[in-house]
């Protein structure tokens, strides 16, 4: 047997951090909104005739050999430890090879890791028979990436990838409700660019830093994400009306309060693009995930795409085609 998966990255345009367990509880109504883009990770999970496991990532250019699913769960250190913690939870009965790819560049804030997690999960759930469905599967999800990383993650990332389109994450007590909504998809292509700066960042890093001030009683990061929290709100409005510059203006208001929370969130080429581009018909930017380098997004004017595009062009960053993905994981079963 033979199973493939894909599942598309996100990019992420208010809300962000307030996903994480437990800071959205100081903040009543915190909301996180994102949508799902056309840059894939993929999977191949084929079943062997013996035991042996085999994982390969080829974005990676990495590979590990394990002679059995026992001996990979007795290893304390893996070159690939995705794979290998989904393996350890889902237990399949059989050996097999993984292969996993994806398009998003490493360290680009699109939540590739968290959509890679999503597309092996899927696969292997196919493969073991088991029925979690799809909340329970972003659960798992997200508790395997906060033991690779080591610190708490938030739930955001998997609903672009579980779901696709556009997402309305409501964040309260007891409940994590994901809301799509509906956006005009050319409307939304037309006004996205999508720039990667060349500096990849440690999300998990930033956020911890941000998280450990804001239960540590810090106020200013209190204040931040008081205002954060709003704007989430106002930018589901917006998107929900259509109202592509006060959407602009969000984008820019929600940036500016987060780069404050702490330290090397921004640097100066993000600065240099938010302030050039706004020059060629940006209405608005902001770095994508927890900052530090990685992907800033842009809601630009009616037809000021190409001019913004060629405006971070200038400036040494690379511009990453990208459309709205109106779908979720997929999975399929191949014969061999």
């Amino acid at each position: 047997m033979r199973i493939v998966a894909k599942a598309p990255c996100r990019v992420d345009l208010a809300g962000g951090t307030l996903d994480i367990w437990p800071l959205y509880l100081y903040h009543p109504g915190s909301v996180t909104v994102n949508f799902a883009v056309d840059l894939y990770a993929g999977c191949s999970v084929s079943t062997r005739r013996d035991k042996r496991i085999v994982l390969r990532s080829l974005d990676l250019d990495a590979q590990e050999t394990f002679p059995s699913l026992e001996a990979l769960r007795a290893s304390r250190t893996y070159i690939l430890p995705l794979h290998a913690h989904l393996l350890r939870f889902f237990y399949p009965r059989t050996g097999l090879n993984i292969e996993t790819t994806s398009r998003a560049p490493a360290g680009a804030g699109l939540a590739g890791s968290s959509t890679m997690i999503i597309a092996l999960a899927s696969a292997l759930e196919r493969l073991t028979g088991a029925h979690h469905g799809k909340e329970r599967l972003r659960a798992i999800a997200q508790d395997i990436e906060a033991q690779i990383i080591r610190v708490p993650t938030g739930c955001q990332d998997y609903y672009p990838a579980l779901y696709g389109g556009v997402s309305a994450i409501e964040l309260a007590p007891g409940a994590i409700r994901r809301i799509g909504i509906s956006v005009d998809a050319d409307e939304l292509n037309e006004r996205v660019v999508l720039v990667y700066t060349g500096e990849p960042r440690r999300s998990g890093i930033n956020n911890w830093e941000v998280t450990k001030a804001h239960i540590g009683g810090d106020q200013r990061v209190h204040r931040n994400f008081d205002r954060i929290a709003e704007i989430a709100q106002a930018m589901r409005d917006a998107l929900e009306r259509a109202n592509w510059a006060e959407a602009g203006r969000l984008l820019w208001e929600e940036w500016n309060h987060r780069r404050r929370n702490a330290p090397g969130i921004t640097t100066p080429l993000i600065d240099a693009l938010a302030a050039k581009a706004r020059r060629r018909g940006a209405m608005g930017a902001k770095v994508c995930g927890a900052g530090g380098g990685g992907c800033v997004v842009f809601l630009v004017e009616h037809g000021a795409k190409s001019r913004v595009a060629a405006c971070a062009e200038s400036l040494g960053a690379k511009v990453i085609p990208v459309r709205m993905a109106p779908h979720g994981v997929s999975v399929g079963v191949l014969s061999q």
